[in-house]
Parts: structure tokens; C-alpha cells; sequence
């Protein structure tokens, strides 16, 4: 991307041209926003620390020279390396929630927050009754830290396969000062976890097919493939969770994972599994819910 033109002086200006030049770089959104007046915005409102929800009062406040410069490098890595915006800001949101992140974990963006714990309240009659929880895949710890604000009175297992993720975590848990409820696990799934019962599970694994890693757009190739590749059919980690999840569920207690777009390969690998699928503003059927006993009856 070339510099920026000098007659870009105010902040409306910076808006008009940079979405003018995401539309044009065909730029994929997505973790965060997904749009490029959006994306634009944001990026705008957070390089300048300014308030991320009052755009409007700023629109014709003029920018310093220091201040320029900086949107144009800012804009000219989105565009020219396709780097996503929660990576360039390091940060990235879960409804009210701020998660610090990086390359080392996958933005934010699981449909589970947005499910707990409302959703989940005909299998979960009261959230002070939910005493512990497990969050497997946790990655930048951000649905354990929705978990802790949730179910005020559980102990939170936190696990993940990768060291760098759980560094991350490390930071969020300390910033949310959560290091108290939150433990963090180095594990393999279920391979490391402590022998005991959990009244909720739940997994955002990785699930995406073969078919559709190989043709991810660059933004998401920023991210950990650890992370996205869920084998052939995308249920690599789903099989090994449905098998396991009883062993550490409590009587009552119920499972909840995340497959994407992966219902209708989930259904048909698992033909005799009673699923739930919970709609979400933008997913009708990318999340299921499953009692124990339900686990163990479909199996």
C-alpha cells in the first residue's frame, strides 16, 4: 500500500479512505467484525485511544502528523499482510469481556460464550449449583473467564495441548485476578486432567475439515493450525470428547461443544447420539449440548 494521501486530515477522512481501501484489497473479516467500515473504525478508535463506542463526537477532530503515520502503518499491515486487527491491537472481545491475544492462540470468536449461561438453563436449573467446570481446548482462556463470571461459585479446570496458549491464558486469568478459580492444564484433551467430576464441559476443539484448512483465506492462516485442523471431517477432537466425557461429567451433569459448520457430519458419524443443537446469532446449529446420561445412551 502506498502512503497515504496528504489530504487526509481528519478522522472522517481516515475512515472514507481506509474503507475505501479494504473494499478494495478485498480484505476477509471476521475475528471481531466483519465488515471493512467496522474494522476501520475500530482500528482508528483504538490507535487513538478513543472511546471504542463513541465514534461520532471524533468524525472531524483533525489528526497530528505523529498520528497519521501511525494509522498508515497501521492500515498498510492489515492490508498488506493480511494480519487480522485483534493481532495488530492484541486485543480481541467476548460481549463486555477483553481478552488479551496474539499469535500464539486463536481470536476470540467461540458462539459459546453468547450461550452461557442463559441458554444453558434447562439443563442447568440453577448457575449456583454449578460447583465445577471444565473448559477443554481453552486456549487464550477467554470462555474459562466467561465461565468464572457465570457460575460465580465454581472451580474452573482450564486445559489445553499447547504451552504458548496457556501462557496466554496465564495473562487473561491474572488480569480478570481469577487465578483463585481458574486452574490451568497442560493436556492432550482429556489425557492429563485430574480424576474428577465436572457439572458442565465445554469445547470449542479444533474443527476445521481438511478440505476447508487448505483453503482458509491469509487472515486465518495467522492463526495456530493447532487450533483449526480438526482432520478429514473435522470431528478428530469431537470423537475422542463424546467418548471421554462421561468418565468426568457428574450425574447431572452436561456437555457442550462447538463444531462450526460440522452438524451434518456430526449426525452422521454419530447416528444414534440424541444432539441439541442451541441457535446463536450466527449460527443456528454450530453448537450442541448432551446430558450424561444422553452420552452414554448414544454412544
Amino acid at each position: 500500500m502506498s502512503s497515504a494521501p496528504p489530504e487526509l486530515l481528519t478522522l472522517r477522512d481516515w475512515l472514507r479512505w481506509s474503507v475505501s481501501r479494504f473494499n478494495e484489497a478485498k480484505l476477509t473479516f471476521g475475528h471481531g467484525t466483519t465488515n471493512a467500515y467496522d474494522e476501520a473504525a475500530y482500528l482508528i478508535l483504538h490507535a487513538l485511544h478513543l472511546p471504542l463506542d463513541r465514534l461520532e463526537p471524533f468524525l472531524d477532530a483533525s489528526l497530528t502528523q505523529g498520528e497519521r503515520m501511525q494509522l498508515a502503518q497501521l492500515f498498510e499491515r492489515r492490508i498488506d499482510e493480511r494480519i487480522p486487527a485483534a493481532y495488530l491491537t492484541g486485543e480481541a472481545w467476548l460481549g463486555d469481556l477483553r481478552f488479551h491475544v496474539d499469535p500464539r492462540v486463536l481470536i476470540p470468536r467461540s458462539l459459546i460464550a453468547e450461550l452461557v449461561p442463559d441458554a444453558l438453563a434447562p439443563w442447568l436449573d440453577d448457575v449456583d449449583e454449578v460447583r465445577s467446570a471444565l473448559d477443554l481446548c481453552t486456549g487464550s482462556g477467554c470462555l474459562a473467564i466467561v465461565l468464572a463470571h457465570a457460575y460465580p461459585k465454581a472451580d474452573i479446570d482450564a486445559s489445553d495441548l499447547s504451552t504458548d496458549a496457556l501462557a496466554v491464558a496465564q495473562r487473561n486469568v491474572a488480569d480478570y485476578g481469577l487465578a483463585d478459580r481458574i486452574n490451568l492444564i497442560r493436556s492432550d484433551l482429556f489425557a492429563n486432567l485430574p480424576d474428577k467430576s465436572y457439572d458442565v464441559i465445554i469445547s470449542n476443539p479444533p474443527y476445521v475439515t481438511s478440505l476447508a484448512m487448505d483453503a482458509l483465506p491469509r487472515e486465518y492462516r495467522h492463526e495456530p493450525s493447532l487450533a483449526l485442523a480438526g482432520g478429514a471431517d473435522g470431528l478428530d477432537a469431537v470423537r475422542v470428547i463424546l467418548k471421554e466425557a462421561p468418565r468426568f461429567l457428574s450425574h447431572e451433569g452436561v456437555l457442550v461443544v462447538e463444531v462450526g459448520h460440522g452438524r451434518d457430519a456430526a449426525e452422521a458419524a454419530f447416528p444414534s447420539m440424541p444432539f441439541t443443537w442451541l441457535p446463536t446469532t450466527q449460527n443456528a446449529d454450530g453448537v450442541f449440548v448432551l446430558r450424561r446420561q444422553e452420552l452414554i445412551r448414544g454412544r
